[in-house]
């Protein structure tokens, strides 16, 4: 059998399994469980499976991913979303369409804190929806502006998917968090203006005119005083080189938990709460690791990663144009993956192939710029039918919207993403302007 009949046939079972609602984790296990034992037979691959699950976890680079969701559980469950949507609704009051402008500055504050798309979805939709309900908003604009603003969390560092992205590519985290900073700026300005835009094309969706312009408070002021502090000690101190990512995300968990219990929000129960959270998404992330390194490995036998870099580099294209390519198969792998998992089983392959080309810049510019595109295009997928997880989720939470609704009010913001990705594809200094500042 040839590599690439080989190959294929891994890649056929993971998915056939997938079509079956077997979990991906599990999904990829089996499938190189398989691809291993075709290519080389029991012996090898047992002496392979036997030291595989040591030499990943035992790397102290993971200790990031629990401490930063950690965070993130410690900022839902303290009411720390209430705040901040309290803040950025005085903020956008006099605009058409205020409160959905509020929303996403909310979900970008709130990521910045969480790195969890969902749990950021989530959450801000438990504070937002009602008001935007209560004022007049359609179902439509209200649940597509949470879906979009959900997809804040992953952009706006921290981002777990993009401190995987560090670990796998051996990338500096603190300079991707700030080569994601200006990206994640620029998809919130992107989503507030796709609103501005969208309730003047289309009346009917916000209100006409706003009915009352709640004025700025002490207390809303005091009440996203703790989120910036925490935000300004993790990442000022990872920037300023006070500690590590790894130190900063648990002075991160440290000083959220502080901002929470400041709130009066957390009780027992709630604490209990975040650690068991912390642990189920830990594991589920590291189970990913270890069917996407055994999928991996598998495919790294067939040489078929090797052979498309070659043959890649022997194409008669610019670089960018690879890139390109490379991310529009992300936009269709995100009809059947989360973004976890597109990016564990796709960068062993991908990244020696981007590496390999000339772009121009240094190859760590490169490998960072990369990772950014990335990021923003697995975003794709948390709001793109037929799956679209952040719709979903956001849905599952208002009851009277039908689904479809929900996709078309994504719309316009899937729009915005096309435009900032387009942007940032063409002019990669934009992404990389920050890295400079980072030592």
């Amino acid at each position: 059998m040839s590599s690439i009949s080989m190959a294929g046939l891994i890649f056929g079972c993971m998915l056939a399994l997938m079509v079956i609602r077997v979990p991906i984790a599990i999904s990829m296990f089996v499938a190189g469980c398989f691809g291993y034992i075709a290519q080389v037979g029991l012996p090898p691959f047992f002496n392979n499976l036997n030291g595989m699950a040591y030499a990943r976890f035992a790397s102290y680079d993971l200790s990031v991913i629990p401490l930063f969701i950690l965070m993130g559980n410690f900022a839902t469950q303290g009411g720390i979303s209430k705040a901040l949507f309290q803040f950025a609704s005085v903020v956008m009051a006099r605009f058409k369409g205020g409160l959905a402008m509020a929303a996403v500055m909310a979900s970008a504050a709130f990521g910045a804190i969480c790195g969890s798309s969902i749990a950021t979805a989530a959450t801000i939709t438990q504070v937002a929806l009602p008001e935007m309900k209560r004022h007049g908003y359609s179902g439509r604009l209200s649940t597509g502006t949470l879906a979009a603003g959900g997809t804040l969390g992953i952009l706006i560092p921290p981002s777990v998917p993009l401190v995987i992205y560090a670990i796998l590519t051996e990338q500096n985290i603190a300079k991707l968090f700030a080569a994601a900073t200006i990206p994640g700026v620029i998809a919130m300005l992107g989503y507030m203006i796709a609103i501005a835009v969208y309730v003047r094309l289309f009346p009917g969706h916000a209100p006409e005119h706003a009915t009352e312009h709640p004025r700025m408070t002490t207390e809303a002021l005091w009440g996203v005083l703790p989120i910036a502090a925490v935000f300004l000690l993790v990442f000022g101190g990872i920037y300023g080189g006070l500690f590590t990512p790894t130190e900063g995300a648990g002075v991160g968990a440290a000083a959220t938990f502080i901002a929470a219990l400041l709130k009066r929000e957390l009780t027992w129960a709630k604490i209990r709460h975040c650690f068991l959270s912390t642990a189920a998404s830990s594991a589920m992330i590291f189970l990913i690791f270890i069917g996407a390194d055994l999928m991996n490995s598998s495919l790294a036998l067939t040489q078929v990663p090797a052979q498309l870099a070659e043959v890649i580099k022997g194409w008669d294209v610019a670089p960018v144009m690879v890139v390109t390519g490379i991310l529009l198969f992300y936009v269709i792998l995100g009809a059947v993956m989360d973004e976890l998992s597109m990016i564990l089983l796709t960068i062993p392959i991908f990244f020696p192939v981007i590496m390999g080309l000339d772009f121009g810049m240094p190859a760590e510019s490169v490998a960072i710029w990369f990772g950014v595109m990335v990021l923003m295009t697995v975003g794709f997928g948390l709001l793109a039918p037929p799956v679209g997880l952040n719709v979903y989720v956001v849905n599952g939470m208002a009851k009277d919207v039908p689904i479809a609704e929900s996709y078309k009010g994504v719309m316009p913001f899937l729009a915005s993403d096309v435009l900032r990705t387009t942007l940032l594809l063409t002019f990669p200094s934009i992404t990389l302007w920050l890295v400079q500042f980072v030592g």
